[in-house]
């Protein structure tokens, strides 16, 4: 009781505004609470379901920034309420805490986000290689750099709230799925394993990759500083125009390849959600890696893919003997079955 006394004399009482309701509507509710120093908004929701408002409804789980549970609106920003001080408003402001407006409210800050969760069911998984066990996956450090980067998502769906295509237009969530699976299919359209080749194909037809008009807006409310636009959304969008719309792709297609639609072998991968299923062909390299010199084609356009095919040969199968690894790739490289530990040092590999 007396140390309660204590840091209660060195409160400050904070004028704040929460919004109050449900699904059939609401109003924000005025409040005066005390605010100690260090004290995050999270805190302060807590004291209020403690002192004057035990009915209030929020959603919270780690207090640490890493379970995304407590996303919310401060003061018109998508925040982590556990994340976002206190100190960080000037003394006299009021500070209003609402539900993210994108999606529905269940009651108080508390909303449905169950449309992230069946746009997640709807992204095609991981697909390893066929017939290698995932104990025997290696990766180098720099194949799986750049994918790394969006690893960091805690799904707090801020980049959905704040994202306009569907936060002002709810006609857009049907055919849109949003920043937070841009980024996955950017993530495994870059990962180094992943055999699947119509990434780009599927974020533009599926996911509506083009409704995107690179904002940054998703960006600036990451709570984990994800470049989403820059490292993730604007490279696909460029994959894609590669493909499809860049007009010398389209003549060293005319020139150096066979016509579009040979080559190609139907998978048996079919992805399925409530509303669609989609069959996708994955296209088979139609070019040598390297060509009859043991060099590598100066350029991308006389390949089927949108970046460089391997310098080790398309029929490399995991795992990789290290010492086998050359440029040339010659024939008759006899196969191994011992791979270097990851912690023996001899090779930069990273089991995955």
């Amino acid at each position: 009781m007396g140390a309660h006394t204590k840091a209660s004399t060195r409160g400050t009482v904070r004028k704040f505004k929460v919004w109050r309701g449900d699904a059939q509507g609401g109003s924000l509710e005025d409040f005066e609470v005390e605010v100690n120093e260090g004290e995050v908004v999270l805190d302060i929701i807590h004291r209020l379901q403690a002192t004057q408002a035990p009915d209030l409804a929020v959603r919270w789980n780690c207090k640490a920034g890493k379970c995304g549970s407590c996303s919310m609106e401060i003061n018109g920003k998508p925040r982590l309420g556990c994340m976002t001080r206190m100190a960080s408003f000037e003394p006299d402001e009021v500070v209003t805490v609402t539900p993210l407006r994108t999606f529905p409210v269940i009651r108080d800050l508390v909303t449905d986000v169950s449309f992230n969760y069946e746009k997640a069911r709807e992204t095609p998984a991981f697909a390893p290689p066929p017939g290698v066990p995932g104990r025997d996956y290696r990766m180098q450090q720099v194949d799986v750099e750049r994918s790394q980067e969006f690893r960091k998502c805690i799904e707090c769906f801020l980049c959905q709230n704040t994202c306009h295509v569907v936060r002002d237009h709810e006609e857009n969530k049907e055919a849109f799925a949003g920043p937070r699976y841009f980024i996955r299919a950017a993530e495994l359209d870059m990962h180094p394993l992943d055999v699947r080749t119509d990434r780009k194909e599927y974020a533009q037809n599926e996911q509506g990759l083009g409704f995107c008009n690179i904002t940054k807006c998703c960006t600036e409310v990451c709570p984990e500083h994800i470049k989403i636009t820059d490292n993730g959304i604007i490279p696909m969008k460029e994959r894609v125009v590669d493909r499809r719309f860049d007009p010398i792709v389209f003549l060293g297609r005319k020139i150096f390849r066979r016509p579009e639609g040979e080559g190609t072998a139907p998978t048996t991968a079919t992805y399925s959600s409530p509303t669609w299923t989609h069959h996708a062909g994955e296209p088979q390299p139609l070019a040598a890696a390297v060509g009859e010199d043991g060099r590598m084609p100066i350029t991308e356009i006389t390949f089927d893919r949108a970046g460089a095919a391997s310098p080790f040969g398309d029929d490399i199968e995991f795992p990789v003997d290290p010492k086998s690894l050359r440029y040339n790739h010659p024939e008759g490289v006899p196969p191994t079955d011992e791979v270097p530990h990851p912690g023996t040092g001899a090779t930069p590999d990273v089991q995955g």
